[in-house]
């Protein structure tokens, strides 16, 4: 057996123990994954403190900052979700009808599923997936406590750090490593700020095109799609496919609700693939297939948090990749740049 074919066997291995161990161990490293995408983010603000504040005063200010823009965004999606929530419960038998005909009718068109699917379609299955939010809110609410708490010990530590590497390492390893995360964090920081100026363009578009139809909750709707948009495809997609099913329950009209999903479906493809890719340039163009197995892999691996944070561990995975000649090629063929 030649030396190549014992390494891939024994490669694949090592990939599998390490997803497996990031499965099963995600209270550990979730929290930790997202602590560095979000000193990623700030530290250029803490660094920008630190030169006319004591480094724990600015910390305690970045930090206050990083809660508060986590409790804003927490609350405005609760309030959307809460919202749309609450009114389906409350028109949850009208919902069961109409779901109902359109089972019957997908029936005598030969898709029999979809009347399982709606039989289970009812006030209980509503609440019991109402409370399974209220239970992943808490769990969401424990997990970023965590996370914050491995933010500020890491940015009192970002300095050190660097001089450590420098000292443990030679000269072009420890340049690579600390030329690869400074690059990495402002490719993150850019990600970050296309993503959150086109959410907001998504979420003020999808409010007009549902108040124009006379939609009900409009604002509510578009808060949604802000929310859901940091999540690549699959974001947009729930963020169309709900407030079109909802028309069709308030309008009781296919052609209505046929319109809106295209209307909204129009949005998120001019926005998501033609403005989005040119604001964001060639700095953070990867492959669509890449894009969306990140999105779906992560989700795996870490659910909900790993859908939102999968497309900057790309980022992060292929800036390293391109910074040594020996991974560079994984970098060039998924379009990542070579610097």
């Amino acid at each position: 057996m030649t030396s190549r074919a014992q390494v891939v066997p024994l490669v694949i291995i090592a990939v599998i123990a390490l997803v497996s161990a990031l499965q099963l161990a995600a209270a550990v490293f979730a929290p930790v994954a997202g602590a560095l995408f979000i000193i990623a983010l700030v530290w250029p603000f803490q660094k920008s403190l630190q030169h006319f504040l004591p480094k724990l005063l600015a910390l305690a200010l970045v930090v206050a900052v990083i809660v508060l823009v986590f409790v804003m965004l927490t609350s405005i999606a609760a309030w959307g979700f809460g919202r749309i929530g609450r009114s389906v419960v409350a028109d949850s038998a009208r919902f069961q009808a109409l779901y109902g005909q359109l089972a019957a009718w997908l029936e005598g068109h030969g898709i029999v599923i979809a009347g399982a699917w709606a039989a289970h379609f009812n006030v209980g299955w509503l609440l019991h997936v109402l409370q399974g939010v209220t239970a992943r809110l808490n769990t969401t609410i424990s997990f970023w406590i965590v996370v914050v708490v491995y933010v500020l010990l890491g940015l009192l530590d970002t300095e050190a750090t660097s001089r450590n590497i420098r000292r443990a390492l030679s000269g072009e390893t420890a340049n690579a490593l600390i030329g690869g995360g400074a690059l990495t964090a402002s490719k993150l920081r850019r990600y970050m700020l296309v993503r959150t100026v086109m959410s907001l363009a998504t979420g003020a578009l999808v409010w007009a095109l549902s108040a124009a139809f006379g939609l009900r909750f409009a604002a509510e709707w578009g808060v949604i799609a802000f929310t859901l948009n940091y999540i690549p495809f699959m974001g947009p997609f729930v963020s169309t496919l709900l407030p079109s099913a909802f028309a069709l329950a308030q309008f009781g009209s296919p052609q209505a609700a046929v319109l809106i999903f295209a209307g909204l479906n129009i949005i998120q493809f001019v926005i998501g693939s033609y403005i989005e890719p040119r604001v964001a340039g060639y700095a953070l163009a990867m492959s669509s297939f890449l894009v969306l197995f990140s999105v779906f892999f992560w989700s795996f691996v870490w659910g909900l948090f790993g859908a939102f944070i999968g497309v900057p561990i790309t980022i992060a995975i292929l800036t390293f990749c391109a910074q040594f000649s020996s991974t560079r090629w994984i970098a060039e063929i998924f379009g990542a740049p070579t610097a």
